[in-house]
C-alpha cells in the first residue's frame, strides 16, 4: 500500500503537461523582446559608427567651426533640455488636475467625454500643432510678452528687447506642453482609477474630505505612475522636431531669456533644419548630435526607472 509521502513524491516528480499553444506563446514573447533589444542595439551601433568621423575630425571642418565638438553641441543640448523642462513644468500640474477631475470629481458622462477628447488630442499630428503655434499662438502672446518685459524686465528670463514675432522658446514650450499634456493625463488618469477602493473608503471613514482622501490615498498610490507618465511626456518633448523647426526663431546661443528674438535651438530642430544642406563631415556631425540626444533620452528614462523603483515600495503600487 502506497503511503501518503510516497504518493506526494510521485506526483511532484511527474512532469507538467506542456501544450503546443504554450510553447508557441512563450517563443513569441521571447522573439518580441529580442526584436526590441536588437532594434535598440542596431540604432545605437549606427549612431556610434556614423558619429566617429565627426568626433575625430578637425573642429574647423565642423559646421560653424567651433573649438571642439563639445562647443558645437553644447548650445543644442541646452536648448533641448531647456525647452523640454519648460514644457514639462507647464504640462504636469495641468495634466494632474485634469486626471484627478476625470477620475474623482466629474460626473460619469462628462468624464467619458473629457477622456475621449484627451485621447483625441494625442492623435493630432505635430505639424498641426506647429501651424497652430505660428498662426494663432505666436501673434496672441505678443501683448503678454511685451507686458512681461515692461514689468518684469529685471528678471533674467524677461530681459529686453522683446521678440517682434512671438516665435520664442517660451512659445515653443507652450506648444510642447499642449502636445505632451494628453500623454501625461491619460496615464495618470488610469493610475488614479486603479487606487484600491478600500484605501479611499478608509480615508473617508476617518472623516477626511475628498481632497484629503486624494492626498492620503490616491496621490501616494499613483506616484510611480505619475513619474512614469511625466518621463514619457518629457521624452516626447526632448525629441520633438516639427514644432521646433516651424515655430522657433532659432540662434545657436545659450540663453535663459524666454521672450527674446535670440532663442536656443534644440538638437532635433537643428537636424531637421540643417540636414538637407549638410554634406561630408557635416552629416556625421548631425548624426553625432542625434547620438547625444539618444544618450540624454536614455539617461532620463533610467533616472525615472530608478525613482519609480525606490518609491514603489511605499506607494502600494507593488
Amino acid at each position: 500500500m502506497t503511503t501518503a509521502p510516497a504518493a506526494r513524491a510521485a506526483r511532484s516528480t511527474r512532469k507538467a503537461i506542456v501544450r503546443p499553444a504554450d510553447r508557441v506563446f512563450a517563443a513569441s514573447t521571447i522573439i518580441a523582446g529580442s526584436v526590441i533589444l536588437a532594434a535598440l542595439a542596431a540604432v545605437a551601433l549606427f549612431l556610434i559608427a556614423e558619429s566617429i568621423p565627426a568626433l575625430v575630425a578637425d573642429p574647423a571642418d565642423l559646421p560653424r567651426s567651433p573649438d571642439s565638438f563639445l562647443a558645437y553641441v553644447w548650445p543644442l543640448i541646452f536648448g533641448t533640455v531647456w525647452a523640454a523642462a519648460l514644457a514639462l513644468l507647464m504640462a504636469l500640474p495641468v495634466s494632474l488636475g485634469i486626471a484627478l477631475f476625470i477620475s474623482h470629481y466629474a460626473p460619469r458622462r462628462i468624464a467619458q467625454v473629457l477622456g475621449y477628447i484627451i485621447d483625441l488630442l494625442a492623435a493630432v499630428p505635430s505639424v498641426v500643432f506647429g501651424l497652430w503655434g505660428i498662426k494663432v499662438l505666436a501673434p496672441a502672446v505678443l501683448p503678454l510678452y511685451s507686458w512681461l518685459v515692461d514689468n518684469l524686465g529685471f528678471l533674467p528670463f524677461f530681459t529686453a528687447p522683446v521678440s517682434g514675432t512671438g516665435r520664442t522658446i517660451l512659445t515653443v514650450a507652450i506648444v510642447l506642453a499642449v502636445m505632451i499634456l494628453p500623454i501625461i493625463t491619460a496615464i495618470s488618469r488610469e493610475v488614479f482609477l486603479q487606487t484600491p477602493v478600500l484605501y479611499e473608503e478608509a480615508a473617508l471613514a476617518l472623516g477626511a474630505t475628498r481632497w484629503e482622501m486624494i492626498q492620503m490615498a490616491v496621490l501616494p498610490f499613483g506616484r510611480p505612475g505619475v513619474i512614469s507618465a511625466a518621463m514619457l511626456g518629457l521624452g516626447r518633448a526632448l525629441g520633438e522636431t516639427m514644432v521646433v523647426a516651424m515655430v522657433l526663431s532659432p540662434a545657436i546661443v545659450v540663453s535663459f531669456v524666454l521672450t527674446g528674438s535670440a532663442n536656443p535651438l534644440t538638437i532635433a530642430g537643428n537636424i531637421a533644419l540643417s540636414f538637407p544642406e549638410a554634406f561630408g563631415v557635416g552629416v556625421n556631425a548631425l548624426i553625432a548630435t542625434g547620438l547625444v540626444l539618444f544618450v540624454i533620452t536614455l539617461a532620463v528614462n533610467s533616472v525615472a526607472r530608478y525613482v519609480v523603483n525606490r518609491r514603489k515600495a511605499f506607494s502600494g503600487a507593488n
